[in-house]
C-alpha cells in the first residue's frame, strides 16, 4: 500500500512524495487542519497517551479513523505505509502508554519539529500502539516515515514488538513489505545490477522499491522550483499502481487511488487524486493555526474539485475519532 521518496532539489531543499495504494476505491479521504494548542489523547481509553499539540498540521484522514498523511508548520512530514509484518507487542506485556495507531502521525506532527527531535524522543520506545481493522476489513498495520526541511529522514517500524528506527538521510524510499532491514538488502542487489540495465517490473513491494530508488537517484536536482515539483510528481506518477490491480489476499499489492507531495521549505501540501483526476494544494502558512483556531476539513475526491489552491476551502469541523478495536 504506497511507495514514498524524499528528493532533493538543486537548491538544497526538499520535496516528499507518496502514493495511496488501498484495495478500496471508495476509501473516504478528509482533508484537514488542526492548530496548536489542541488537547489531544491516543484514543484508546484508560492508560492512553495524552498531549497538547505544539505544532499546527495540515493532514490527511482515511475512513474518518486514522492520520495517514501530512506536514506540520515547522516542515516537519509524516508518511503512514501498509506493512503486513508489523507487530506492535501485547500492552498488558509492554506496560506502557497506549496510543491508536491511527493517532500516531497525528501525535509526531503535533509534538515534534525535526526528524531528530522525533527520533529521540522515541527511541526508548515508549508507547505501545494498538491496532484494529480498518472498515474494509483490512488490518491496519503500519510503519512510519518522516521527513524534514533538512532533508533528515527516519523509518519507524514495530518488528517482534519492539520499535526499531532506521534514522539517516539515506533512508530515501520507502515502500510496503518486507520489513525496512531486509528491503534494503533486496535493493542493494538491484544497484549492483545497475538500473539502466534492467529493473523488476511487477506491482509488489521490493519492486517498486527498486524502481523508485533508481529512478530518484537518477532524477536530475532541478533548481527551478516548478521543474523539482514536477520531478517529484513525474516519478510519483511512474511507480503508481494502475486503477483495478489488486491482489485480495495482499493489501500491500493494489491499485493507487491518490498521491501528495510536499515541499517542506515552502510548506506548501499538494493532493493528486487519481478517482477525481485534479491536483490540489493548501499553504500551510495562510492558515490560522494559532491556539484557540478552529479544526478545519474539506472532503476530498469530490466532483467539485477542480484543481487549484483550495486554502480556502476548508470549513470548521469537530476533529475526528481515532481507530480503536
Amino acid at each position: 500500500m504506497c511507495t514514498r521518496i524524499l528528493y532533493e532539489t538543486g537548491s538544497g531543499s526538499y520535496i516528499t512524495g507518496r502514493s495511496m495504494d488501498w484495495s478500496d476505491v471508495e476509501m473516504p479521504t478528509d482533508l484537514w487542519a488542526f492548530p496548536r494548542g489542541m488537547k489531544r489523547d491516543g484514543g484508546t481509553g484508560p492508560g492512553t497517551v495524552e498531549w497538547t499539540s505544539a505544532h499546527g498540521s495540515v493532514v490527511l484522514s482515511v475512513y474518518g479513523l486514522a492520520t495517514t498523511d501530512g506536514i506540520n508548520e515547522a516542515g516537519l512530514a509524516g508518511n503512514l505505509l501498509y506493512l503486513v509484518e508489523s507487530d506492535f507487542g501485547d500492552a498488558s506485556d509492554r506496560g506502557k502508554p497506549t496510543m491508536s495507531v491511527g493517532a500516531w502521525l497525528q501525535y509526531t506532527l503535533d509534538s515534534f519539529a525535526t526528524v531528530a527531535e522525533a527520533v529521540g524522543a522515541m527511541a526508548d520506545d515508549p508507547i505501545t500502539m494498538i491496532t484494529a481493522n480498518a472498515p474494509n476489513g483490512k488490518p491496519a498495520t503500519v510503519h512510519l516515515a518522516l521527513s524534514d526541511a533538512s532533508g533528515d529522514s527516519a523509518i519507524f517500524e514495530f518488528v517482534g514488538g519492539r520499535l526499531t528506527v532506521h534514522h539517516g538521510r539515506d533512508y530515501r524510499v520507502m515502500t510496503n513489505s518486507p520489513t525496512y532491514d531486509q528491503q534494503l538488502a533486496i535493493n542493494a542487489y538491484w544497484d549492483l545490477i545497475g538500473g539502466q540495465h534492467f529493473l523488476p517490473g511487477t506491482i509488489n513491494a521490493a519492486d517498486r522499491f527498486a524502481r523508485a530508488s533508481y529512478n530518484l537517484k537518477s532524477s536530475p536536482k532541478y533548481t527551478d522550483r516548478r521543474a523539482a515539483l514536477a520531478a517529484v510528481f513525474s516519478q510519483m506518477r511512474a511507480i503508481s499502481t494502475p486503477l483495478g490491480m489488486n491482489d485480495p489476499e495482499k493489501p500491500n499489492i493494489s491499485s493507487t487511488l491518490w498521491r501528495t507531495v510536499i515541499e517542506h521549505d515552502a510548506r506548501r501540501y499538494y493532493f493528486d487524486s487519481v478517482i477525481n483526476p485534479a491536483v490540489l494544494w493548501v499553504d500551510v502558512d495562510k492558515l490560522d493555526l494559532s491556539p484557540g483556531a478552529s479544526a478545519r476539513t474539506l472532503r476530498l475526491n469530490d466532483p467539485a474539485d477542480e484543481g487549484g489552491d483550495i486554502t480556502a476551502r476548508l470549513s470548521p469541523a469537530e476533529p475526528f475519532p481515532f481507530l480503536v478495536p
